[in-house]
């Protein structure tokens, strides 16, 4: 793995010469060695359509490719920072939640719609997550934020996880989402969150509950 923590808000990042790790524009703390940070606009290894997919979701703020030799010290406004690896499957990931990962895993975006139906069109309408969800697939490592620390709660076939939509910080695994409410159509309106709405994640894997409603 190229991270390491250094405490609840900052990870240390081990950079070696042919490998690339891609940050949050404005992550960088400190580095030490010769290491470059340079604007992709391109959405790491995703490509053009990640590229589109983030303009579409109103994410324009390219991200950083690393590279060099040395260390760099990463953390983002205070934020609590989680570190995730994976081992081959896909990670969901809103993207300004994302603070650094390593340049082997693919990027790509998702329609949180093809999940969630036009339920999960509402979800991004109604409680201000976005329609889109940022992914990241392969072996390799990830480091992500989220306000007053974060819980990990497994998903099994038999107990499925209902979570806030404005707590949710990411998920992985063979899991499917959608959006349930115990409220009418009428009373959805204007709420975003609580009551009103539930993500409900069932399947097998791991959702990523932050402590706070709070959005990044």
């Amino acid at each position: 793995m190229a991270f390491r923590e250094i405490n609840s808000k900052m990870i240390e990042a081990t950079v070696v010469p042919g490998q690339r790790l891609f940050s949050q524009r404005g992550a960088m703390l400190a580095y030490r060695g010769e290491v470059s940070f340079t604007p992709n606009l391109q959405g790491g290894q995703g490509g053009v359509m990640s590229m589109i997919g983030r303009r579409l979701a109103n994410e324009d703020t390219p991200l950083m490719t690393v590279e060099g030799s040395g260390t760099v010290l990463f953390g983002h406004g205070g934020h609590h920072v989680q570190l995730i690896t994976l081992t081959g499957d896909t990670l969901y990931v809103e993207a300004d939640r994302l603070l650094a990962f390593e340049g082997t895993l693919q990027q790509g975006t998702m329609f949180l719609g093809s999940q969630g139906g036009v339920m999960g069109m509402v979800r991004g309408q109604v409680s201000g997550q976005g329609l889109f969800t940022t992914t990241l697939k392969g072996h390799g490592a990830v480091a992500v934020m989220a306000h007053g620390g974060v819980f990990e709660v497994p998903i099994t076939p038999q107990r499925p996880v209902h979570v806030d939509p404005q707590a949710y910080v990411a998920h992985h695994g063979d899991v499917r989402n959608r959006l349930s409410t115990a409220l009418g159509w009428r009373d959805m309106v204007g709420r975003g969150s609580g009551e009103a709405f539930q993500l409900e994640l069932s399947g097998s894997g791991v959702v990523y509950v932050q402590a706070s409603e709070e959005k990044l």
